[in-house]
């Protein structure tokens, strides 16, 4: 009788010992009853099966990250450039995840892989460089079409890291510092511009009044005087100016 009743604890530790499972709050499992799928997905918690008639599995649904390492890739202008990117993908339907592919990770790897290399190689360089957040939601619009069959949710598509040929760094430093002189040129001639107008009025108005000129004569007079070290030496036509300014004051006294 006792070897029965240890049979039967033997039985019981069994069958408590494969038949309990626990679910984390972050995971579902999905439940094969003599290889097919049964019932739905199984919440967290503790959850009974039968042993060896029963196979769970277990399906994490927090957000993965999956780098994507940088490949060669040549863009539409013929400009080799390596590219590197990561995702963020999630898993919707557990069931799917594992009925419907075998490896849904290095599935998605290679889908998303092959899907950087094929939308930055439609690009030109510029694009690529200019215009990251498009050629990112091309990628994340194409990766859920292909993998929402698979029960997947694809969050987010980043391209990372863009690496340039050296000569290509070196052409497009020189492209920058040619449009910054471009740019420091054109200011300087449209300041020559400005100033030749300016001094255009200015002559105008001293051919209108003569006077103007010999009062601009005295005033650059006065500034040079300030240097005590300075030697100033009058011409014959000054004199001629001085006495001008005279008989223009005393026109304006009467």
């Amino acid at each position: 009788m006792s070897g029965v009743v240890i049979f039967l604890l033997i039985v019981i530790l069994f069958i408590v010992g494969n038949g309990v499972r626990i679910i984390k709050q972050y995971e579902r499992g999905v439940v094969f009853r003599l290889g097919k799928v049964r019932g739905g997905v199984k919440e967290p918690g503790l959850r009974l099966i039968i042993p060896i008639i029963d196979q769970m599995r277990k399906v994490s649904m927090r957000i993965i990250t999956l780098p994507i390492e940088s490949q060669q890739i040549i863009t539409k202008d013929n400009v080799s450039i390596g590219v590197s990117a990561v995702a963020y993908y999630q898993v919707q339907d557990p069931t799917k995840s594992i009925v419907e592919i075998e490896n849904v990770i290095s599935a998605i790897y290679q889908i998303a892989q092959t899907t950087v290399r094929n939308i930055v190689g439609q690009s030109a360089l510029d694009e690529v460089l200019s215009e990251t957040a498009a050629i990112n939601e091309k990628i994340k619009e194409i990766l859920e079409t292909l993998t929402e069959k698979w029960g997947i949710f694809v969050g987010t598509v980043e391209l990372k890291d863009i690496q340039l040929p050296d000569s290509m760094q070196r052409a497009m430093a020189k492209q920058a510092e040619a449009e910054r002189e471009k740019r420091a040129k054109i200011i300087a001639a449209e300041g020559e511009a400005l100033s030749a107008e300016k001094l255009g009025d200015a002559a105008d108005i001293i051919a209108a009044h003569p006077i103007a000129l010999q009062l601009r004569n005295l005033q650059v007079l006065n500034d040079i005087a300030v240097e005590k070290n300075s030697t100033i030496v009058f011409p014959a036509q000054f004199m001629d100016t001085i006495q001008s300014v005279k008989d223009f004051m005393a026109k304006e006294q009467k």
